[in-house]
């Protein structure tokens, strides 16, 4: 068994609590069922968002969601490059799994698709 990390990224049009918390759920929602991953495989995850949004701890969401309440979760701001894009919530989920790194399945929604379209285009949308 290996730990490996998923990772994931998803824009906001607003710094609005609600539109974060829903954007952090889509986000990790879709990363579970393209990876197939339940909360007990779950070694942590690690939440960035950019400095423009303040209006509430992305993590939040996560810890309400069912058998996710002991799951180490933690969150910080992504650094600030000049032209990076703004308004988004990266997540790195690491999970306990057999599968190999080339099977693992990233995911970037919405405007977060340009961050790596590698990737993106096998993610759904």
């Amino acid at each position: 068994m290996f730990v490996r990390g998923v990772r994931g990224a998803i824009t906001v049009e607003h710094n609005d609590e609600k539109e974060i918390l829903s954007a952090t759920n889509e986000l990790l929602n879709q990363i579970i069922l393209e990876n197939g991953i339940v909360p007990d495989e779950i070694a942590s995850v690690f939440v960035t968002v950019t400095q423009d949004l303040t209006a509430t701890f992305p993590a939040r969401t996560i810890r309400q969601m069912e058998g996710w309440e002991l799951v180490p979760l933690m969150c910080s701001v992504e650094i600030p490059v000049e032209g990076a894009l703004p308004k988004c919530i990266r997540l790195m989920v690491m999970i306990n799994t057999d599968k190999k790194q080339d099977e693992v399945k990233h995911v970037y929604l919405k405007n977060a698709m340009r961050l790596r379209p590698d990737l993106s285009k096998l993610t759904k949308s």
